[in-house]
């Protein structure tokens, strides 16, 4: 393997390659399968200048390459580039608060610190409980220094990763993470269930009524409701944001897998089947289809290899449907056997062959989230440019390669500040905001039991004692089974009892915090490093 130093420079505009897809790392370019590998990161630190719009702090920059510019790579998959496993590369910080100035425009978001002074010293006002946003009573846009921010969009099927970060010529640095939890497999299963409401009163009171299912059509770029949902929320919390921040660009991930560069890699000639992020697509479509686990043993947290289900000796196929992924062990003893007999003799004939089932059928059926998230991808792109902003895209590929090599584990909104062309990245935020879709309750005034026959009315207002479902409330409870201090999203009832969580109370003790918005808050920390990243040995991720 070469020794590289720190004063080599690396080309950010080519990735390493492996001529042998079958005996590369899946999980970690730079991981090597059947030797140790050497892992190194340069680390540059510099001064801090507090205050409205801080300025970078240390960055990690990516591995250096080969003097020669090319990355060596050999039959035991070795890829020719150190991956940077040092979790000191990239700084933890707290998230940023937002703030606007006293006619309500937004300024660069501070530090809770300096927030709380400005509160305890009367020089700003809560505006909002969450997200926390601040309005300042003495300070106006023409008086701030203000850079502005740009945010990051991994799109996904049912988790959306947001990312505020602030943009300089050495790097990124991340201010504020937003992870969005969409609601679009409950929408498609009350569509189902709406359908199924109608379609038995008419067949109860019209037998004989004509099929109308196919006089209808829909317009150009009809999504269904379910696949609509996810376009709305992200959009509509990029447009929230852009009341509360200063946002200038976007930057969206618009391309998760490239299905046609995987099904068919001779598909423009030899530069198209060995682009700089062939392997890194195959790979996280992998590593997404076969939830992250040895498709022969289920072993997880160990180095997964790609393994070829029909050996390239018996005319096997780089086609996506032919690889799966396989532990070291197992991509060992299999070799270039079947995998029906490699089964039969390593678990016996009969288990065997109901794992081998399994696996082909697993490998040729479609990943339904890529296929959604294909099919909004489009979509969410031109809305984002209606907005009036520049909006610059990058592939799921090239996001993991630049989380990879900053040592970043594997998270939505880490995922977004990693989106495009990175050259560093400053710090993290170390809590994120979960915003889950819960809408905005329903039209129906009944509902359903098992048989789909009325169980109990609802009451025709939705709003008890001033309190509507959604609400975030405070309830002190001084006394009984839940004394102390909730704070939540809150369920009326009309009996004048309100559900926060697991709690139950009286109305009489809440105090609202914030209008339900369709979306119900929680902070969770970020994703932690792995303990064997953290002892410094390579692990998947």
């Amino acid at each position: 393997m070469s020794t590289l130093h720190t004063s080599e420079k690396t080309n950010q505009g080519m990735l390493p390659q492996s001529p042998a897809l079958e005996s590369a790392s899946a999980d970690k370019p730079g991981v090597g399968t059947k030797r140790d590998v050497d892992a190194r990161s340069q680390i540059r630190a510099t001064g801090v200048q507090h205050g409205r719009g801080e300025i970078a702090d240390g960055i990690a920059f990516p591995p250096q390459r080969h003097p020669s510019g090319k990355a060596t790579a050999n039959s035991e998959g070795d890829r020719g580039l150190a991956a940077p496993f040092n979790i000191k590369a990239t700084r933890i910080a707290a998230s940023r608060v937002f703030v606007l100035d006293r006619h309500g425009h937004p300024l660069m978001p501070t530090t809770p610190a300096r927030a709380r002074k400005l509160l305890c010293s009367g020089r700003a006002r809560v505006i909002r409980h969450t997200p926390f946003v601040i309005r300042l009573v003495d300070r106006e846009v023409a008086d701030s220094q203000v850079s502005g921010v740009e945010v990051g969009i991994d799109p996904g099927s049912k988790v959306t990763g947001m990312s505020v970060f602030s943009a300089t010529p050495s790097g990124r640095k991340g201010l504020i993470s937003i992870e969005i939890q969409h609601r679009g497999q409950l929408i498609h299963k009350k569509m189902q269930q709406r359908a199924n409401y109608r379609r038995r009163r008419r067949s109860a009171n019209l037998r004989y009524r004509a099929p109308r299912f196919d006089n209808r059509t829909r317009p150009s770029g009809w999504l269904a409701p379910s696949l609509k949902h996810r376009v709305d929320s992200t959009v509509a919390v990029v447009a929230r944001l852009r009341r509360w921040a200063p946002v200038t660009a976007i930057h969206q991930e618009l391309v998760r897998f490239d299905m046609q560069k995987m099904q068919d890699p001779e598909i423009s000639g030899i530069e198209y089947q060995h682009g700089e992020l062939f392997g890194y697509e195959v790979r996280e479509y992998l590593l997404e289809k076969w939830d992250r686990k040895c498709a022969y043993c289920g072993a997880m947290d160990t180095p997964l290899n790609i393994d070829h289900i029909r050996p390239r000796s018996s005319g096997g196929s780089n086609r996506v449907s032919n690889l799966v992924l396989a532990c070291v062990p197992c991509n060992q003893s299999k070799n270039d056997s079947s995998v029906k007999e490699w089964l039969a003799s390593k678990y016996g004939a009969d288990k065997g062959a109901v794992i081998a089932k399994s696996v082909l059928a697993r490998a040729r059926a479609p990943l339904k989230d890529a296929a959604a998230v294909n099919s909004t991808r489009w979509a969410l792109y031109q809305e984002l440019k209606n907005l009036g902003l520049p909006v610059f895209v990058g592939s799921g590929g090239r996001t993991k390669w630049n989380r990879t090599r900053f040592g970043l584990p594997k998270s939505h909104t880490l995922d977004a500040l990693c989106v495009g062309n990175v050259d560093g990245i400053h710090s993290h935020p170390d809590q994120v905001l979960t915003a889950r879709a819960t809408g905005r309750g329903s039209y129906a005034r009944t509902r359903a039991d098992a048989y789909e026959f009325p169980r109990l009315h609802m009451s025709g207002t939705k709003r008890v004692h001033g309190f509507q479902t959604g609400d975030m409330v405070r309830a002190v409870v001084r006394r009984g089974k839940y004394a102390g201090v909730h704070v939540g999203r809150v369920a009326v009832r009309s009996r004048g009892w309100f559900r926060i969580g697991s709690v139950e109370c009286s109305w009489q003790y809440c105090t609202l915090l914030q209008r339900g918005d369709g979306y119900e808050y929680e902070r969770k920390k970020e994703a932690p490093f792995p303990s064997r990243l953290k002892a410094g040995v390579p692990t998947a991720f």
